[in-house]
């Protein structure tokens, strides 16, 4: 997958083709990025199971070679300069489509198992356990989104045997104005957002929980940060990542509603804003009741050690 993102960072620098208002290396770049980065965080997670990691094992196992077969099939259909998702041009270009869906769904059933053992692995630390099970399903949210992507738009389905079936935008054409990086549209709906979005629940909410801990360790070495020592108590800092779960899973949930509605992520209309507005509000009470001190004193948990790699994906698995 590292040789595949090296080549894709070639491609960019040396190939100018665009396709569908982008350049052509740029989703197998983005692609590999964010599979590295999502197998890493699944590794890091099977490593904190203290039974069941056979199967983890064989779940990753799974996980890893359905996104070598997509990334293959990516890179395939880029050499031929042609599109990878949901072009049914040719029976050939269908068949390649076909078979990315299948491992699309193999690869979210391998993630499922893991969040499946996470969710009955009895980790020492609640906070993080419980940040690691949310996370996962939160995630496994998030890929699903994908799954919506392939439904065909309503032009499609005005067309007979229509070449491209399914689309990331919402509104609007795939290829029209969009955000610089990511490709995101900005005249319409786009679904890669949310997806995107759910997909680094998987990096964020671990990482949050780490600095939590590290803020709880400092505490006790500077004057100044003595306030944030209730971060030491385990169970305030449970509270804490049931609540940033909760916050991020109805963020999730509003942007994958606004992508619906046909809304760019940057024009909001009042019904977008007041949720998001519920959800800043809400949280930061909990957050802020979260912090309250815990009768009978701190209870000083061991801080959990910093993953080897929790690195954001850059790109959602199905795009």
């Amino acid at each position: 997958m590292g040789v595949l993102a090296l080549v894709s960072a070639v491609g960019l620098a040396v190939d100018d083709r665009v396709l569908v208002g982008a350049p052509i290396w740029a989703k197998p770049f983005k692609f590999s990025v964010s599979f590295i980065a999502y197998a890493l965080s699944l590794a890091w997670m099977l490593s904190l199971l203290p039974r069941g990691r056979r199967t983890g094992w064989w779940a990753g196992t799974v996980v890893a070679g359905a996104s070598a077969v997509e990334m293959v099939l990516i890179t395939l259909q880029v050499v031929r300069g042609t599109r990878s998702h949901f072009n049914q041009a040719t029976p050939f270009d269908n068949t390649v489509f076909q078979i990315m869906g299948g491992t699309v769904v193999v690869l979210w059933l391998g993630a499922l198992v893991i969040a499946l053992l996470l969710l009955r692995a009895r980790i020492l630390d609640r906070a993080m356990a419980w940040t690691v099970r949310l996370s996962s399903l939160i995630a496994l949210a998030g890929a699903g989104v994908g799954f919506l992507m392939v439904r065909p738009t309503p032009e499609q389905l005005a067309t007979d045997n229509p070449p491209i079936v399914g689309a990331h935008s919402v509104g609007v054409p795939d290829g029209g104005p969009s955000m610089p990086v990511t490709g995101w549209a900005t005249t319409g709906g786009d679904l890669r957002v949310a997806h995107f979005f759910g997909m680094h629940a998987l990096q964020l909410l671990p990482l949050v929980l780490l600095v939590l801990a590290a803020l709880a360790t400092r505490s006790a070495r500077f004057p100044r940060l003595a306030h944030l020592a209730r971060l030491a108590d385990e169970r305030v800092r449970l509270r804490l990542a049931l609540t940033a779960s909760a916050a991020y899973a109805a963020a999730f949930v509003l942007l994958t509603w606004q992508a619906l509605r046909g809304q760019a992520l940057f024009a909001p209309d009042g019904a977008t804003l007041a949720g998001a507005g519920a959800i800043v509000l809400l949280g930061g009470a909990a957050a802020a009741l979260s912090l309250r001190p815990t009768p009978g004193g701190p209870s000083p948990s061991p801080s959990p050690s910093p993953p080897t790699s929790l690195a954001s994906p850059t790109e959602e698995i199905a795009a």
